[in-house]
Formats: C-alpha cells, structure tokens, sequence
C-alpha cells in the first residue's frame, strides 16, 4: 500500500529516542514529510508528521506498547498510499487498507501487531476485456480496458502519474492485478492495479456545478434539504438519534452508483453491527447484496489513533478513483467528531498550542481538505463522475456548538440536524427541520422544473412556511390554548400537523415507505396543498375549524405512503374530500 516517491535508495536506520502513546520520536534518521517508515524490531507501521532538526516525530498506526528507546527505525522512502484495482468492492479494510476478512483467518478476531496483507488479492484472476487496439494513443486516466466486478464493470485506466503514448500491445484473458496488460511504446508497463497516496488528490479536468440532486428516496431530505451529486453534508445529532439508520438508508436507496462507508472510531459494537447488517442488506436496484458495491472501512475507537485519522484519506481516495471512471459515489464517514479526537489525541502528544477545547489550531483547515475533495467532475478520460461527502457528526450531549460541528458547517452546504426529542417521539428520521438547511434549493430549482413538476419548487417554499409558522403558533398555543388562535390559524396548525405526520415521518423498515419517488413526494405535498385549500376556503366561508377537523377523508391520505400503486385511492380521496367540504360550505 505505498507509492515510490523516485529511485528506491538505502537509508540509514534511525534510533527510537522516546515514545508517547502512538507518536514517537527517532534521530539520526534521513526522512521526508509523511514517508512510511518501520518503528521497533517488530517492525510497526508509522508516518513521519514531523521533522525537528535532528528529531523524526512519527505517528504509529498500531499499539506502541512494550516498544522501547534504541530500537531500529527504517525509512521505506515511500510515502502512504492505497491499492486500486478489481477486489475492492465487498472488500472490508481498516484504516490503513489492511483486508480484515484476510487477517481474521490468518489470526482469529485480534489483529497481532507487525501483520499486513496485500490490499488486493495477488492470486485471483481477472477477466480483462481491453477499450483500445494495438497503435492507438492514451493518455492520463484513458480508459484501456473492462473488468467484470460484481454487477459493478470495473474501468482499467492508465495512471493518472503515468505519462501516456502509443500502445506496442495490449492482451485480453485471465490476469491478476501485478500482471502486466498493456505495454506503451516507451515500454511502461499497465497493470490492472496502481497506487495512489492518500493525502494527495486525484487530478480531474474540471470541476462541473453541483446541479443534479442525489436522489435518496428520503422525503424529508430531497423534499425540503436536498443535496447534489458531489455536494457535502453533515448530519450531527446525539447518541441514539438515528444517524446510523439514517446512513444506512443513503447507503441503500441513494442513486449512487458506488458506496464508501468509513466507520471512524465508532464504538466496538456499532461498528460489529454495520459489519454484520451491511452484507444483509439487498440492494433494490439489482435484488443482490449491497456489498457488490461497496467498500467498508471500519476503525474502531480502541484501535490506534494515528489509524483513524488515516482511515477518512483512506476511503476518500477509493471514492476518488470509482469517479475517475464515471461512476457517482456516495462517501459516509461516521463520526468526523472521532476523526477530530484522534487529531486533538496526536496534536497534545505533539505538544502543539491547543485551540478552542483542546482541538488542534489547524483542524478547521483538516475538515475543510477533506470536504474539499467532493464535486462533480469532467474526468481525465472525459466522463463524468461525482464524489458526495456526508459526514456524521457526535457532538457531547448532542451541543452543536462544539468546534467540530461549527467548523463542519462552515463548509458543508447541507446540514440534517439529527434531534434526540423527535427520536424520543417516535419521529423518524428524526431531523429537525427547522434547525436544517441546504444550500443546493436555488441551483437545483431547474432540474426539478424538468425533472419532476414547474410547481415543485413554489410547493416545497409554501411547506416550510407552513412548519415555520406552526413553530411560531405553538409558543402561543402553550400559553393560551389552541382554542384562543383566531380561526385560520387553527386551519394551520392542522395542516402542519398533516405535513410532519404524513409528509416528513417515514418508515425505513416499511416495504413500500422506505422510499419514496420524486413524483411521489410531489404527489403527497400537492394533496396536503388540496387540503389546506379547501380548508381555509371553507374557514373563510364560515365552517368552524372543528368542523373541518372531522373531514373524513383527509384521515386516510396518511395511508397513501404505504401503497406502491397509490395514484387511483389517491384520487378517490381528493375526490371524496371536494365532496365533504361542498356539503360542509351547504350546511
């Protein structure tokens, strides 16, 4: 899992001087920036993060424990990277790429210190189909060939690092990812596998406007706070809030075409949970597992540290080199918060200047290279493709005053405000939509003029009036009763009402209400819309709110989320309900 920075040249060993947690130091070393070195006689894994004068400060990626001052440290001149090949989807790594379903067989369920395995498998064969011919011309990222991946078709492309030229040969068969494929004129060799370092971007032509949604089948979240392929978005909120659930579902239903998800530091048996629920789960597109196409990363919070910092570089590469062949990837890292500790753990080991509750003075600047690396892209190979970033957040005691949630949404442009008190009443997904917002609505307005109705957008704005208002009238509701309002906004408060139950709680467990199309969701809003139409009419022609209240009809829309084939009852019922207020306003 390295990249060769150059030559491969002999380096002079250095000598461990002191050790702190995961961050040691060594002297008499000949070190780059961030090169991969071997820390004690059991030959552990590290990064150099800092040089001071004659002292390497090194962040070790595994437990230091029973190490000791004046063992040996090697410098591989390499510098921290991940393989990219066939083999990635299904596979299940941890921070720093290691394969954990290779290692469990190996060791049994406790990783031994000093043990690595190949990224990718070295002995299974691949069905090479080549794109291009004998005296064609490639270039950076030039698509040369398919491999069949799952139902997922994997794009061999020409390294992005490797200058390009005429092809001498190009073979079609069987190969393992180090078998060489294509030879170019200058005799370069092309392999099914390269490597990328971690912390460096993939190149690309040009970034695109965020304007296609992401669909996720979530009402809540393409109704009122969409986010675009390629956008970023946080999703912060307390233990037991349902972020988890929530991923899960983006996971499942979004129409990403590929899935990253990194468990960063999460709790031994969350994590054990989405390991053993994620290849359970079927993809809807297909009727097979979603592991087909998607790679787990999974880090602990009792693993190392310097790993869980390294694990969100990790999978944000991987996301980048699925997009670099056109496809739409989805990235979920959980918890970004996890990410932050072991960076704030590190810094104090550092001894670095501490910034606001002990985090890191650069950590602003970490999130924001992180979220950075999304966007929807022209390719180097001239497709498009996208990487979209939500991240959770785990603020303590769910304070989104923190400093990581406060710098994630000086970056992000969507934010899903998870809230224990709708979990606590059985709301779900239990975002909160009036401490929610997505900055997409304007630059995504057209496609839903093309794509689902001219009047979604009008639509969408009337709802969130709606629930905005109802905030305000149940503050005076509380105080003075409901039956103090004066008559229209009694007809509010109802309608509000129809919009959250009906409209926003959604069942993830449901066949049918677990997702939900765009036409559907402009279906349900129009007819809670017909609703409060003829309501107010009705309230200003002089029916009594509590006459209104006992519309029949309006108590079966709610069953309209749980029909696939929910246009004719939908029609029945607005029928029935023009029939109802007619006989009210004649009464």
């Amino acid at each position: 899992m390295e990249i060769k920075k150059g030559k491969a040249t002999k380096r002079k060993k250095g000598i461990l001087k002191r050790i702190s947690g995961p961050v040691v130091t060594a002297v008499n070393m000949d070190a780059h920036m961030y090169d991969v070195v071997k820390v004690g006689d059991e030959e552990l894994m590290g990064e150099v993060i800092k040089i001071d004068g004659d002292d390497t400060i090194i962040q070790v990626y595994e437990d230091t424990s029973g190490i000791k001052p004046g063992e040996p440290v090697e410098n591989t001149g390499l510098s921290l990277a991940v393989e990219l090949g066939p083999g990635l989807l299904t596979s299940i790594y941890d921070g720093i790429q290691r394969p954990l379903e290779t290692l469990v067989e190996k060791m049994g369920d406790f990783i031994e210190r000093g043990v690595t395995a190949p990224c990718l498998n070295r002995e299974k064969k691949w069905e090479f189909k080549p794109m291009v011919k004998k005296g064609d011309t490639v270039h950076p990222g030039t698509i040369i060939g398919e491999v069949q991946e799952t139902n997922i078709v994997h794009r061999i492309m020409v390294p992005p690092n490797t200058p390009g030229g005429e092809i001498r040969e190009i073979k079609s068969g069987m190969f393992t990812v180090e078998e060489t494929v294509c030879v170019l004129k200058d005799a370069t060799e092309i392999t099914m596998m390269q490597r990328w370092p971690v912390r460096l971007p993939r190149p690309v032509t040009a970034k695109l406007n965020p304007d296609i949604p992401l669909i996720t089948g979530q009402r809540i979240l393409d109704g009122l706070f969409p986010i675009a392929k390629g956008g970023t978005a946080a999703i912060p909120g307390p233990f037991g809030s349902g972020k988890t659930v929530t991923q899960q579902a983006l996971a499942k239903w979004s129409d990403a075409e590929i899935v990253i998800y990194i468990g960063c530091g999460e709790r031994g048996n969350e994590m054990t949970e989405v390991l053993t629920e994620f290849p359970e789960l079927e993809d809807p597109k297909t009727g097979k597992p979603l592991m087909e196409r998607t790679v787990l990363i999974a880090n602990t919070s009792n693993m190392p540290v310097a790993a869980r910092e390294a694990s969100v570089y990790t999978g944000i590469t991987i996301a980048e080199y699925f997009r670099d062949m056109g496809y739409d990837v989805s990235l979920l890292a959980d918890s970004t918060s996890r990410w932050a500790e072991a960076m704030r753990e590190i810094s104090s080991r550092l001894e670095e200047m501490p910034g606001e509750e002990g985090y890191p003075a650069y950590l602003a600047a970490r999130l924001s290279e992180f979220y950075e690396r999304a966007g929807r892209v022209e390719t180097l190979n001239g497709t498009n493709g996208s990487v979209t970033v939500i991240g959770a957040v785990s603020p303590p005691g769910g304070d989104f005053s923190e400093p990581v949630t406060q710098n994630t949404l000086r970056i992000v442009k969507v934010f899903w405000a998870l809230d224990s008190k709708l979990s606590q009443r059985r709301h779900f997904p239990a975002i909160n939509w009036l401490n929610s917002y997505s900055l997409y609505i304007d630059v995504l307005s057209t496609w839903y003029d093309e794509h689902v109705s001219t009047e979604w957008n009008e639509i969408r704005t009337w709802a969130m009036e709606i629930l905005q208002k109802e905030d305000e009238l149940l503050e005076i509701v509380q105080l003075v009763g409901s039956d103090a309002l004066p008559e229209e906004e009694q007809v509010t408060i109802e309608v509000a009402r129809m919009i959250r139950e009906i409209f926003l709680q959604q069942n993830a467990f449901d066949p049918v209400d677990t997702y939900c199309s765009m036409t559907k969701q402009y279906d349900m809003l129009k007819a809670i819309r017909g609703f409060a139409d003829l309501a107010y009419a009705a309230q200003k022609a002089g029916v009594p709110p509590s006459q209104i209240m006992t519309v029949k009809s309006k108590n079966e829309l709610p069953q309209i989320k749980f029909i696939k084939d929910y246009e004719p009852e939908l029609d029945r019922i607005m029928k029935d309900l023009d029939e109802e207020f007619n006989r009210l306003r004649t009464v």
